[in-house]
């Protein structure tokens, strides 16, 4: 019979019960639903990019390896070769198809964490907002307290 009485939140520290609810009471974080289905495409891009990276990092291997043995063990050409050759190779800097993906996964990186401050921000300003209206609500009670006293003085 007592043990319900004497609980700590039985008791109301200030004559005002005010409810304080967290933005997002359910587990979606406050993330609207198109945040949601951009969060998912984001997540099969980078899926689909990681497995593209993949491929070019096997294949890039496959290369490497070819061209070692080329060079180890030189396979006989079929056609006659000239008593004079001459080897010009132009180097010109291209960016592997490795390092085009690499961009490609960093930027859908940077894409979802700024989608994910972006729900940050927005639910701290909205819990920020609640905050406000709770302290104004203590402060309308205080003035009006003090006006009742000041009316039962006067």
């Amino acid at each position: 019979m007592f043990q319900t009485a004497f609980q700590k939140s039985a008791f109301q520290v200030d004559a005002f019960q005010i409810l304080f609810h967290p933005v997002g009471g359910d587990d979606s974080g406050g993330w609207t639903p198109e945040e949601k289905k951009r969060q998912k495409a984001l997540k099969k891009k980078l899926r689909i990019a990681e497995e593209k990276r993949i491929e070019a990092l096997k294949a890039d291997a496959i290369s490497r390896k070819k061209t070692i043995a080329d060079l180890v063990d030189p396979k006989p050409s079929k056609r006659k070769k000239n008593k004079v050759e001459s080897k010009q190779e132009v180097s010109v800097d291209i960016p592997s198809n490795l390092a085009n993906i690499d961009r490609y996964i960093a930027n859908l990186v940077k894409q979802q964490q700024d989608l994910h401050n972006a729900v940050l921000i927005r639910s701290a300003k909205l819990r920020l907002e609640q905050e406000l209206a709770i302290l104004e609500s203590k402060r309308q009670a205080e003035l009006d307290d003090e006006e009742a006293l000041l009316a039962i003085i006067l």
